[in-house]
This record gives C-alpha cells, sequence and structure tokens, in this order.
C-alpha cells in the first residue's frame, strides 16, 4: 500500500491546528500559504477532515478550520481513513480465480487465494490496531 501525500499534508494541517487557538480559527489561504499547496487541492483534504469530524469549518468574516476535538483524541488511524479512505494493501482484483476458474473449490490455487487474502488482511488489522492507538496529542 502507497499512501499519498495527501496523509503528509492532512497530519500537517492538524498538527498546525493543533498549535491555534480553537476560538481563533485559521483561514484557509494562510495554511495554504505555509503547506505550498493550491488552495483548491487544500480544500479538497480539509473537506475529507471536516467530515470525519476532526476538523470544523467557521463561516464568517473571521472564519477559517480549528480542530473538532483535542488532539490526544484524533488517532492516526482516523487521518488515515478520512484521507485514504480503503486501507486494504492487497488489490483482490479476483485475478486468480480468473486464471485459474477452471479449477475446483478445494484446488491448491483456491487454498492459495485464501492465504494470500487472510495474510494481508491480518497484516492490515496489526497496522490499523497500531495507527488507532497513536494520537496526535
Amino acid at each position: 500500500m502507497k499512501l499519498t501525500r495527501s496523509l503528509e499534508q492532512a497530519v500537517c494541517i492538524i498538527t498546525l491546528l493543533s498549535t491555534q487557538d480553537n476560538m481563533a480559527p485559521l483561514a484557509s489561504d494562510a495554511i495554504s500559504q505555509r503547506l505550498q499547496v493550491s488552495s483548491s487541492y487544500l480544500k479538497k483534504i480539509m473537506r475529507k477532515l471536516v467530515v470525519q469530524n476532526i476538523i470544523r469549518s467557521v463561516s464568517g468574516n473571521n472564519g477559517g478550520f480549528s480542530l473538532a476535538k483535542n488532539p490526544k483524541d484524533i488517532t492516526l488511524l482516523e487521518i488515515v481513513e478520512a484521507v485514504e479512505s480503503d486501507l486494504a494493501s492487497y488489490p483482490n482484483t479476483g485475478l486468480i480465480r480468473t486464471v485459474f476458474a477452471d479449477i475446483h473449490e478445494g484446488s491448491m490455487a483456491s487454498k492459495g487465494e485464501k492465504i494470500v487474502n487472510n495474510a494481508f488482511s491480518e497484516a492490515d488489522n496489526a497496522w490499523k490496531k497500531i495507527l488507532k492507538k497513536t494520537d496526535c496529542g
């Protein structure tokens, strides 16, 4: 699994917002300038974080963004899931079944497919468990 740059940027956004007073939201222009990314690109990342209730958007003249909760209550898993969505490391497209379609269910190919799927599923779960217990505080 390869995580995108958006994840690193989301972590920077949350770190930046955690240094701000929640009563004084930080404008998206200031954030995009600080991260050196376009405003439109930044807004896509910010929207994902708002939808997951990690940050909140405040409208108005003094509007901007602030954390929706204490950094200690935000886990790395929440951020990864907000930005990356699907955390499956193995892209099981069904190719093994397609290639070995003429072989019956108890076959070596079928067993191999289950072994591979289970191994990656366990690895994904272990990775998620570590990220879940790592907070941003």
